[in-house]
């Protein structure tokens, strides 16, 4: 009876809106590659519609030497299923290429169809990497912090050399000691910098509306480092507050413009695209915290940019990474921290001619039980 039950639960129409139900993208396929069903979300990921994909092969799909094609091929020959993890999915559909584990499987009822499940790892690669680049950081900087007085001693006494010696040198050798004048005041605002690492007191936090931050920003760019950008806006006005601070948020969505302006220096007509939107289903797990947490508030900074060379996206935040000639390397390692410390995660994708901060913060208690109760109410 159990089993009938079973059956009848999973009827042929049962089972289809299952699969459309599903978030991971999900393409069965012929023997022979030829595509004969996707659901919404493999629609969603290859950027074409049912129709027009169950017209193609796997192979016109996927890039050439994807190691998905010998995938298929191995589950129907061995008709066993089968996983590679951390594939390069590539797509003429989409310009770059995203990193996901694959899941292949023969279907028992279908003779030479597989089903391929694709998990895409992005996000959760980047989470990993910024919870782990946020404990190097605060071990690198923790030693920092302890030597950085010891540190500005002696060049508090450099520099006072520096400047009797600009009064009494010849004026061939002015130069000379304001290099030294200079350079000691570089060292020193760069070890404020690696100070504010070490800084774990607990922030003042409020509920902000998180687009008064950004209209902020955006007046104070337009007046200084983004002068001559233009900004667009894609507002969700409905979004609750986060419960943040107020200076910190606007020293990191400054940063971020700041970085886009600058590597929008040689790009015609410059654009700076500021984005929200809430994103209820993102939720992750914190080291120390036992339940899942919600980022359901979503930021997106976009420009359109030369983008990000591939080599250093990966390790963009970390500490003393940079594409800037004379950069310190700290400015978004600074950005993902604060980011953490308000329970966020940061991450960055860029191709030429668009890069993307993406934010995903949570929002204040209680605002996010207060609309799931609008929701629900009648």
């Amino acid at each position: 009876m159990t089993a009938e039950l079973a059956k009848s639960a999973l009827a042929p129409a049962s089972t289809t809106a299952i699969i459309q139900a599903l978030p991971q993208p999900i393409i069965v396929c012929r023997e022979d590659r030829q595509i004969v069903f996707v659901n919404y979300a493999a629609e969603a990921f290859f950027g074409a519609s049912l129709s027009v994909l169950t017209r193609q092969k796997l192979d016109d799909l996927i890039a050439f030497g994807s190691p998905i094609i010998s995938l298929v091929e191995t589950v129907v020959l061995r008709q066993a299923p089968m996983t590679e993890y951390r594939v390069r999915v590539g797509s003429s559909r989409f310009g770059d290429e995203r990193v996901a584990d694959v899941f292949a499987s023969p279907l028992s009822d279908s003779q030479g169809q597989v089903a391929l499940l694709i998990q895409e790892r992005t996000m959760a690669d980047k989470i990993d990497r910024q919870m782990v680049s946020r404990g190097a950081a605060r071990s690198v900087t923790g030693l920092a912090s302890m030597l950085a007085h010891e540190i500005k001693n002696p060049l508090s006494g450099i520099r006072g050399a520096a400047q009797l010696l600009e009064q009494t040198v010849s004026s061939d050798e002015i130069p000379l000691a304001r290099l030294i004048r200079e350079e000691t005041d570089r060292i020193v605002h760069l070890l404020d910098r690696v100070e504010v690492f070490g800084d774990e007191r607990p922030m003042e936090r409020e509920p902000i509306n998180i687009h008064v931050i950004l209209d902020r920003v955006k007046l104070l760019a337009r007046n200084g480092v983004a002068r001559g950008v233009t900004f667009s806006e894609e507002y969700d006005p409905s979004l609750p507050p986060v419960y943040g601070n107020r200076d910190q948020l606007i020293q990191v969505i400054l940063n971020l413009v700041k970085n886009a302006s600058e590597a929008l220096e040689r790009t015609q007509k410059p654009e700076i695209k500021f984005s929200t939107a809430f994103r209820p289903g993102i939720r992750i797990s914190v080291t120390g915290v036992s339940e899942r947490i919600s980022l359901p508030l979503e930021i997106v900074i976009e420009d359109n940019g030369p983008g990000v060379p591939p080599d250093i996206l990966p390790f963009l935040f970390d500490p003393f990474v940079t594409t800037k000639q004379n950069g310190s390397g700290l400015g978004l390692a600074l950005v993902a921290k604060i980011v953490g410390d308000h329970g966020g995660v940061i991450d960055c994708d860029s191709r030429p001619g668009r890069t993307r901060f993406r934010i995903l913060l949570p929002v204040a208690s209680g605002a996010f039980q207060a609309i799931q109760e609008e929701e629900l109410a009648p």
